[in-house]
């Protein structure tokens, strides 16, 4: 199928079909296209605005020729989102990891550098001293031991790179801002995915019911974050099994007086990690509160608890015990002997 055809069909805003959309992400990925012409395809899915077929396709190609991490553990979760939200917060789905892990979840931590932000999980976790440079593996063997393994991009969808030059040139978000958290290298069918608008809420949820996700959770806050906030009330759409619920929960909901996000913001990766530090050993109120929040979260959609108030009654009471920032000590030491011990 020639490529100019499907580029003819996005400038006349026609939709892909799943075939169609299916060959265009392969020529795309596999270096078949040329770099204007990712751009233009890029663009004018934007533009015609992108279906539920369209990014499950497209996901479905990336997970193909992603290098796969090898574990089999039924309730595996991720807490990825698509970051774009401007608001400059530390990294808080990076610190909830710590908490789901310390739960008694198994976590596979999807992430990457910072784009739009000033601190991507990758670059807080090498402030922290840990190495992210592993193989599948040894990112296995963090999941089976330590509870938690992270998966860099970068090193899991080197296909991506063909992407990289007219994504850079653009400068606007694409499809591939909302792909990278659907495609988790260790297939997580579990997840709490921030989103950077509220209209990509429900159809992101039928994207990962496309995809076998089992339970996972949307969620963008009306003050823009990519996260359940502690500042203003966040919408959430729920896709629980094929069942679908919308609604929206504030920081009263649970016990929690709303914060400014202003102290949580960070220039730059060491402050990132003082805050994930200051949340985990409740030295800070409110990035306490935030991070409790969205572990809350990943720990009912793993199915520790049976709903999201205990989730969050569950992440407060292992951050209060001490287990969190115990997790993440452990978690950066056994990094380094994993990738020691194969030099």
């Amino acid at each position: 199928m020639e490529i100019t055809f499907l580029l003819s069909k996005l400038t006349d805003r026609q939709n892909l079909t799943a075939l169609e959309m299916t060959e265009l992400m392969r020529q795309i990925m596999t270096g078949k296209a040329t770099p204007a012409q990712i751009g233009s395809a890029l663009t004018a899915l934007m533009m015609k605005g992108e279906t539920v077929t369209e990014v499950a396709a497209a996901a479905t190609v990336m997970r193909e020729l992603a290098l796969q991490v090898p574990v089999h553990h039924e309730r595996l979760v991720d807490t990825c989102g698509t970051g774009g939200s401007g608001s400059r917060k530390f990294n808080v789905s990076t610190a909830s990891a710590f908490v789901v892990a310390a739960a008694g979840a198994k976590v596979a931590k999807h992430g990457n550098r910072r784009a739009t932000g000033n601190s991507g999980s990758a670059d807080l976790l090498e402030a922290a001293g840990a190495r992210i440079d592993l193989n599948p593996e040894q990112v296995a063997r963090c999941i089976d031991t330590v509870g938690l393994g992270f998966l860099f991009a970068a090193n899991h969808h080197q296909a991506m790179r063909h992407a990289v030059g007219p994504r850079q040139e653009l400068k606007i978000r694409t499809l591939f801002n909302v792909l990278g958290p659907l495609t988790n290298p260790a297939g997580a069918k579990r997840q709490v995915m921030g989103v950077f608008s509220q209209n990509w809420l429900r159809p992101l949820a039928e994207v990962l019911c496309e995809l076998a996700s089992e339970h996972v959770m949307l969620v963008h806050s009306n003050d823009g974050l990519d996260e359940i906030s502690i500042a203003a009330s966040t919408q959430i759409v729920e896709m629980n099994h094929g069942e679908y619920k919308s609604y929206q929960v504030k920081p009263e909901d649970f016990g929690m007086h709303a914060s400014s996000l202003e102290p949580l913001r960070v220039e730059n990766s060491a402050q990132s990690l003082s805050l994930v530090n200051a949340a985990l050993n409740q030295q800070d109120e409110a990035a306490t509160n935030m991070v409790s929040l969205n572990a809350g979260a990943a720990i009912y959609v793993a199915g520790l608890t049976s709903d999201l108030n205990a989730g969050v009654q569950m992440a407060q009471d292992v951050i209060a015990s001490g287990l969190a920032a115990e997790k993440m000590k452990f978690f950066v030491d056994f990094t380094v002997e994993v990738a020691d011990s194969e030099l």
